[in-house]
């Protein structure tokens, strides 16, 4: 649709459209000859400056995580990992570069949009609580559907400690508040859709009872008043915030390394699927 409006090419993304869906990839990118991992990053890794391990070549470091930076433009299952490995592109390490080889190893895939009559702005917002071993920051995850397709993802750390498991996912609600306000005027301004409220939907009680709340009390009163902005929003009318049940949080593979099974569940619901064993033809 925006191809008709303006003049676009998709850089080193291959396309291939059949009758009920659009296939992108980024062949060059990958590795389908190695060995291949079930995920990005183990559950229970724990990654910091480490800086009594041996340094690694630094350049050849960053030049693979920015790569993989890249490929994050269709593959939202890699926002998490590679937004670790990318926070020690300064003074890498040994348990870093195998970070980085395990991410490269799982790279066998490709993102997968159903064809949807029905174009409903759709957010999911989550937070990790304190994972970061050297700052304690939480991190922040959200995607955002377009019917079933996702066009717009983040995983990142949040700039402030979170006290509580409710402060970081408000904090991450209000980031995604954001996104959601932008999305839906860009909505409007490119397709002629009419305005619509944009749902969020976020797995914890307590934050959407405070997003919900125009009340200041003593909870939140030492939170900057910038993370109150999703209120606002709220009360206006402009996002609306509902409960989704941990099981469904689609965003849950952005926020921390998740194990297998549980991260083979979420990349389904991602649309990410395994690259064909034929040649593919863009």
């Amino acid at each position: 649709m925006m191809s008709l409006k303006f003049e676009m090419s998709d850089l080193g993304i291959e396309v291939s459209q059949e009758i009920d869906c659009v296939t992108i990839k980024q062949a060059k990118a990958g590795m389908e000859e190695c060995n291949a991992e079930q995920c990005p990053m183990e559950p229970r890794l724990k990654l910091s400056k480490a800086e009594d391990e041996p340094e690694v070549e630094a350049t050849h470091y960053r030049r693979v995580v920015g790569c993989l930076h890249y490929l994050l433009h269709t593959r939202p299952d890699l926002a998490y990992s590679v937004g670790v490995v990318g926070r020690y592109m300064q003074s890498p390490r040994e348990s870093h570069a195998r970070a980085v080889k395990q991410i490269l190893r799982y790279l066998r895939g490709t993102i997968l949009y159903d064809r949807c009559n029905e174009l409903k702005l759709l957010g999911y917002s989550d937070s990790s609580h304190n994972v970061d071993a050297d700052d304690g920051w939480s991190t922040t995850g959200h995607i955002f559907f377009l019917g079933k397709s996702p066009i717009s993802w983040c995983s990142q750390k949040q700039d402030t400690v979170a006290l509580s498991s409710c402060e970081a996912e408000f904090m991450a609600a209000t980031l995604v508040a954001c996104q959601a306000v932008w999305l839906r005027e860009l909505l409007v301004e490119v397709t002629g859709f009419k305005k619509q409220k944009v749902l969020i939907c976020i797995d914890n009680n307590s934050t959407i009872a405070l997003s919900k709340n125009p009340v200041f009390h003593g909870r939140i009163k030492h939170i900057h008043t910038r993370f109150h902005f999703i209120r606002e929003r709220v009360e206006n009318e402009q996002v609306e915030v509902e409960h989704v049940a941990r099981d469904s949080q689609v965003v849950d593979s952005l926020t921390k390394a998740l194990a297998r099974v549980r991260f083979g569940e979420m990349r389904a619901l991602l649309g990410v699927c395994e690259l064909p064993l034929q040649p593919f033809r863009g």
